[in-house]
C-alpha cells in the first residue's frame, strides 16, 4: 500500500534552537557575568529535542551551568531551565527572563 510522503508542515522540526530574543537574554546575563569574572566560555547546542546554551569557567571543563530550552515540555512545567554542574534543575518555567534570574543571584553574590 502507498503512503504519501507528508509535506514540510507535517515533519518536526530538524533540531531546536535559540531565537534572537532568546539569545539576547541569555547572552546579557553571560556579559555581566564574564565583567565580573565568574565566566569565560560558552557553547551552543541545537539538538532535536533540546537547544543548550552552556556556561564555563574555563574551556576545558564540564560546564557550570546549562540553560535548555525543551518545546516538548511548554505546556507542562515550562520549556526554559537552568541546570547546574551536579545536574540538578535550579529553575524551570514558561519565561526565560524570570528562570535566568536564578543567574543573577549568583552574580549579586559574585560582586558583594
Amino acid at each position: 500500500m502507498f503512503t504519501p510522503h507528508p509535506g514540510p508542515s507535517a515533519r518536526a522540526p530538524e533540531q531546536v534552537s535559540f531565537d534572537r530574543r532568546e539569545l539576547g537574554l541569555i547572552l546579557s546575563v553571560y556579559g555581566r557575568m564574564v565583567a565580573a569574572g565568574e565566566w569565560r566560555d560558552y557553547g551552543i547546542s541545537a539538538l532535536r529535542e533540546v537547544a543548550v546554551f552552556s556556561v564555563f569557567r574555563r574551556t576545558a571543563e564540564h560546564p557550570l551551568y546549562r540553560i535548555e530550552k525543551r518545546p516538548k515540555l511548554r505546556a507542562r512545567q515550562g520549556m526554559y531551565a537552568v541546570i547546574g554542574m551536579d545536574g540538578q534543575v535550579l529553575k524551570r518555567g514558561h519565561d526565560l527572563k524570570t528562570v535566568l534570574r536564578v543567574l543573577e543571584r549568583k552574580l549579586i553574590r559574585a560582586v558583594e
